[in-house]
């Protein structure tokens, strides 16, 4: 598994007859409690228009904390935080926020409380899209039932979506089977499923994924596997560029 994500050139920003280019980071940043210079620097080189980020601020002073997460990649705070359990869309100015809002799933007695979090975006004057983020429980009992929310969710948006998660599940599963429904696995759609995400130190699951609308084209995948994502979490990032409906 060797990803050249880091390295990759920047997105052309250019409107085609094909679409309209977006580059998209989902990331478990793992509570910022690594290397956070190597993180920022990840990030920073991949170029990214948006970053869907698991584990950010979610507790005192979030909304500080997630402002200065975001500054560091050179982003600003699209949606989520402590309303969504740490669950985080980032921008880039390219992206104009016109709708955000979060959820929270029920919670179950000794278990962590989670969430997810939405902004609908538009790049341009033409390129309509929702992003979703969330993460899911490492309960294999409670998971299917916050995938089952986090899919009605999905459902209901009024625009392509583009949903990145921690699973806490490989594909197959339940949960992974109820979210990954009607969407395209940008992983299988770019033939590199093979790409494992968890553990940065111990390679061995695909359990950070990211799904598209059928009607988002998926140009480019890659899993980040470079000295620095080793460093900067316990996750590595999911990098993938799209094309996005012109007309959506």
């Amino acid at each position: 598994m060797s990803g050249d994500g880091a390295d990759r050139a920047a997105t052309p920003h250019e409107v085609t007859e094909l679409g309209v280019p977006l580059r998209v980071l989902s990331y478990n940043v793992h509570g910022q409690r690594d290397d956070t210079a190597a993180l920022a620097a990840v990030v920073r080189a991949a170029a990214p228009d948006v970053v869907i980020v698991q584990e950010g601020p979610r507790r005192f002073r979030w909304r500080e904390k997630s402002a200065a997460l975001a500054e560091s990649f050179g982003l600003v705070v699209a949606a989520g935080g402590l309303p969504s359990l740490g669950n985080l869309v980032l921008t880039s100015l390219r992206v104009r926020v016109t709708g955000t809002h979060c959820r929270r799933f029920p919670l179950t007695p000794g278990r962590h409380l989670r969430g997810a979090a939405y902004a609908d975006c538009r790049v341009g004057t033409s390129a309509r899209f929702t992003v979703a983020g969330s993460h899911l429980s490492t309960d294999p009992a409670e998971r299917p039932g916050q995938a089952e929310l986090f899919k009605r969710d999905l459902t209901a948006t009024a625009h392509p979506v583009i949903a990145a998660a921690d699973l806490n599940e490989e594909p197959g599963g339940p949960a992974w089977r109820t979210v990954a429904d009607g969407l395209t696995d940008a992983a299988v759609a770019a033939d590199r499923a093979d790409r494992l995400t968890y553990s940065c130190a111990d390679p061995r699951r695909r359990i950070d994924a990211l799904f598209v609308d059928p009607r988002i084209s998926v140009v480019d995948y890659d899993v980040v596997d470079t000295p620095l994502t080793r460093r900067a979490s316990d996750h590595f990032p999911v990098l993938v560029d799209l094309l996005l409906p012109a007309t959506a």
